[in-house]
């Protein structure tokens, strides 16, 4: 009997060191998986940002359709252009003081010299840009929610852009309890709410909602 007790209380301290090791080990290993797959989904994120401001430089507003924001990455080209001042006589002015020259309109042109491919201008020689809608997480298989729309502001029209991907998706497979508790993160140097995601539908905002830290190094 004293055996058998002795083999109870060894199973009981054993079980509750590792409860007590995963308490500790658990959240440290969540956050460390946690910010290796956030680093790849927002430089993902960025990409979608560069590419659909670009979109919106050149024709105008954002798209929220994945083939044609790759095939206008394919085809599309930013002008190259150069400001340059000049001046010429006020004639309408010089002629009613009665002076042949005196005052002058200053004026600022803007030549085009050429241009430049988006794809050569965004992302050099990579190709990234093909898949950068696909969410960036070993094991799942997903893109990027991408959504384009109108919004009214101080009697004002506005294009704007979304897209997103839900953490749940991305951090789907780890601790539930952890995962709940990372949806709810309301701080200054987490990643806020339920999704991670750039622009917005409801505002005016092309930004990502990220702290800077995953700014740093992020440029490929």
């Amino acid at each position: 009997m004293k055996s058998v007790i002795q083999i109870v209380l060894w199973i009981v301290i054993v079980f509750l060191g590792w409860k007590l090791w995963s308490s500790i080990m658990g959240p440290v290993e969540f956050n460390k998986i946690k910010q290796e797959r956030y680093a790849k989904v927002i430089k993902n994120l960025k990409d979608i940002q560069a590419a659909e401001l670009a979109h919106k430089e050149i024709t105008g507003k954002f798209t929220g359709d994945w083939d044609s924001l790759v095939s206008f990455i394919d085809t599309a080209k930013f002008a190259i252009t150069q400001r340059r001042d000049t001046s010429y006589a006020d004639v309408a002015k010089n002629k009613a003081f009665g002076i042949e020259s005196g005052y002058f309109i200053e004026k600022s042109l803007i030549d085009t010299l050429g241009f430049k491919p988006v794809k050569d201008s965004l992302f050099k020689n990579s190709d990234r840009y093909k898949t950068m809608m696909n969410v960036p997480v070993e094991g799942v298989n997903a893109k990027f929610d991408l959504k384009s729309g109108t919004i009214e502001k101080n009697d004002a029209s506005y294009s704007v852009f979304e897209a997103k991907v839900s953490k749940d998706v991305i951090l789907g497979d780890l601790d539930k309890d952890l995962l709940i508790q990372e949806k709810q993160t309301q701080s200054v140097d987490g990643v806020n709410g339920p999704d991670i995601k750039v622009g917005s539908l409801e505002d005016v905002n092309t930004s990502g909602n990220w702290p800077k830290i995953y700014d740093a190094g992020t440029n490929r």
